[in-house]
């Protein structure tokens, strides 16, 4: 049971980082491929349909969190504090800049908002990125499971640790990058004109950074943490990886044809391979001590009663359908090209 409940935690976050991803992509590159006004609406307008819906899955994480491992939440909501408040604050920042933008006319104030919206995507891309490189590393847990970091220490990686060294950072910049050319692709498959021809070029240069950083950031995953790749082989790891590496090969493959969805299907896959990989190595680790695994949490110490977890897999059963669903119904209903509204109108 604890096993299934761990899957379903890194399936729901898989998720957000897949369907969240695609707008903070966009919002990242929003100054780079929208240069007036119109172009910038028809980016929010690609996005607006969906934006609210894929931020709900981090709440869905949290909340399957308290659900199944409430000493893991616990834990980590005390040491992260601090990173947590940071990432709440940018997306309140960013979702007041989606929906005030367009209020007034006024070009300073529309102006400031863009940059608010850009600035706080660029933001979230990167501490999304750090958290996990935390998670990949580990954290200086105690006897009692409690741990607190510091913005950072001396950038080693290595004992007293904080929330940025050089490993976190990189995999802060990667996941930026990675964040960046998925929202070119959603771009590049929901837009035309400008914006689209501007979002495919993004999307070809940023995808060679992605597959020649992955490696990078693999290698030294295993630096900051050697107890990684011997859980990489196991059977679930392997399709993980696989599953990776043909969203990869994807992505420049349809990209090159001149399909759009292709493309983004194929980073999807990427983003759901990448993060399946790292779950299945990591298991049955929830939160790594890194001054010794004896003081670790794992999906066994941390988890709550099997019973309270067999009531709840039955609803989540139920639930689960119906958000799928939903997201089929949106993405139906606002098939096609996103076109700009009229000024006044919407975004």
């Amino acid at each position: 049971m604890f096993e299934l409940w761990y899957a379903i935690v890194a399936l729901v976050f898989a998720i957000y980082v897949m369907l969240d991803g695609f707008d903070l992509g966009a919002g990242i590159l929003s100054p780079f491929v929208a240069r007036t006004d119109s172009e910038r609406r028809q980016v929010l307008t690609a996005i607006g349909p969906y934006w609210g819906g894929n931020e709900v899955w981090l709440v869905v994480g949290g909340g399957v969190l308290f659900l199944a491992f409430p000493r893991v939440l616990a834990s980590g909501i005390s040491g992260f504090y601090f990173a947590i408040f940071l990432v709440l604050w940018c997306l309140l920042g960013r979702g007041i800049a989606i929906e005030f933008r367009s209020h007034v006319t006024n070009v300073l104030w529309r102006t400031a908002w863009d940059f608010v919206f850009a600035a706080v995507s660029m933001l979230l891309g990167v501490f999304l990125g750090a958290a996990f490189g935390n998670l990949m590393r580990g954290v200086p847990l105690d006897s009692d499971g409690w741990f607190s970091l510091p913005l950072f220490t001396d950038f080693s990686a290595r004992a007293p640790v904080g929330i940025l060294d050089w490993y976190t950072i990189l995999t802060g910049v990667f996941a930026l990058l990675a964040f960046a050319g998925h929202g070119a692709l959603f771009l590049t498959w929901k837009t035309d004109g400008p914006v689209h021809e501007r979002s495919r070029r993004m999307a070809r240069r940023l995808w060679i950074a992605v597959a020649g950083l992955w490696p990078v950031v693999t290698a030294a995953s295993h630096s900051v943490n050697p107890a990684l790749f011997p859980g990489m082989g196991r059977g679930l790891g392997v399709l993980a990886v696989a599953l990776a590496l043909a969203g990869i090969v994807v992505v420049f493959v349809r990209l090159s044809r001149g399909s759009g969805l292709g493309a983004f299907l194929g980073s999807c896959a990427f983003l759901l391979g990448v993060i399946g990989a790292s779950a299945a190595s990591y298991f049955p680790v929830m939160l790594r001590a890194i001054d010794g695994d004896a003081l670790s949490i794992t999906a066994y110490t941390g988890g709550g009663h099997e019973d309270g977890l067999r009531t709840a897999l039955r609803w989540f059963g139920v639930g689960l359908p119906l958000a799928v669903a939903y997201f089929v119904v949106v993405f139906r209903l606002h098939r096609g090209k996103a076109v700009a509204a009229g000024d006044g109108e919407g975004y």
